[in-house]
């Protein structure tokens, strides 16, 4: 019996990313997100059998390109990129559905680098039992190693960024223990969740980060001492002709954190690239581990032209990986001048107590 799925248009709205690699939202989604609903209605598969097929047909990509001959390799470029259709259905059905795991997430994650290694060396190695030429075992070298070092990368990139993230976090709610104080929000948080923003027009509409010392509390003092005046009153001689008006402070914004302050600064023509790309839910990292595999084992073999797509993916690749890094760099910057401000404001605080005293 059919399950009750929501129309494409939900279901859409519910698997697809909000950003996501170029291949994948033009070449992978229009295919993947019909092929999930179906599935979802009218079978009992579940993500980590889509995973367990991802590889397999992987593997018989890799059988492909062993062959060396360009009909198998065209056969196994079409077979790669059903591979990494049936990659992407697992999470888009786990999304759906509700039945991710932990444990989903590691065999998919493994999965993926095995299926790189495998066809890598499939398919450098038929083309080197095919010429006899040393560069082809260079390349397989240079693919399995470029796969790893960007999934290393990434890793510790994202591990210093949380870092950077958890400090400035702990230090804002110190800073701001009193009543009525902004909350804390990221930049790039906000511009993930509202892909439609244009940072040009809109970034007056966020307040900038003021991480002061939590304003004096002779106010607040105020207010509560005459809302006990009042609860007092009512007490002992019934309830009076008029309200007593208590002013109540108007709430603030939350202060935003920009740690892409600096890498902005440089390059303003990059904020309105990628704010095009976002409003296509593409992702502003062009050249990732996506489009890296997809040039060595889609596009190489399809033109028969392995050697030339294989380096032009790879400089690519360490290209937009050294803007990473670097972008990464100016980050840091920003994160010392957040941390600094907070410093000062500390300074201040003494000075800002005897006065109020």
């Amino acid at each position: 019996m059919p399950r009750d799925i929501p129309p494409l248009a939900e279901v859409r709205r519910i698997t697809e990313k909000k950003r996501d690699a170029w291949w994948t939202v033009m070449l992978v989604d229009p295919v993947a997100t019909p092929l999930v609903r179906w599935i979802a209605k009218y079978t009992r598969a579940t993500p980590n059998q889509l995973t367990w097929g991802a590889f397999l047909v992987g593997l018989g990509s890799a059988a492909c390109f062993a062959q060396g001959d360009w009909r198998w390799l065209l056969l196994g470029a079409v077979l790669y990129h059903v591979s990494f259709i049936f990659d992407c259905m697992d999470g888009k059905l786990a999304r759906l559905t509700g039945t991710g795991s932990v444990f989903g997430a590691w065999l998919d994650f493994v999965f993926d680098r095995i299926r790189v290694l495998v066809c890598s060396v499939a398919l450098m190695g038929g083309q080197y039992a095919r010429t006899d030429d040393d560069l082809y075992l260079w390349l397989a070298l240079a693919v399995a190693s470029l796969d790893a070092l960007r999934y290393i990368d990434s890793l510790e990139i994202f591990k210093i960024r949380h870092g950077m993230r958890k400090q400035i976090k702990a230090r804002m709610r110190a800073a701001r223990k009193a009543e009525n104080q902004a909350e804390l929000a990221f930049m790039e948080d906000l511009l993930r969740e509202n892909p439609e923003a244009d940072l040009e027009t809109d970034r007056d509409t966020v307040a900038p980060l003021e991480p002061v010392a939590p304003r004096e509390p002779v106010a607040a003092l105020e207010a509560t001492a005459a809302l006990e005046a009042t609860a007092a009153l009512d007490a002992t001689s019934g309830p009076v002709s008029a309200p007593v008006s208590v002013p109540v402070p108007a709430p603030r914004r939350p202060a935003v954190v920009d740690l892409h302050q600096e890498f902005r600064r440089r390059f303003p023509w990059w904020v309105r690239c990628r704010n095009f790309l976002q409003r296509h839910r593409i992702r502003a990292h062009l050249i990732s581990g996506i489009e890296f595999q997809m040039g060595v084992f889609i596009i190489g073999p399809a033109v028969d032209a392995v050697v030339a797509t294989t380096v032009v993916s790879g400089v690519l690749l360490l290209v937009f990986e050294l803007a990473i890094i670097y972008k990464l760099l100016l980050s840091t910057r920003d994160f010392t001048r957040t941390i600094n401000s907070f410093e000062t404001a500390e300074e201040r605080v003494p000075a800002t107590t005897s006065v109020n005293s």
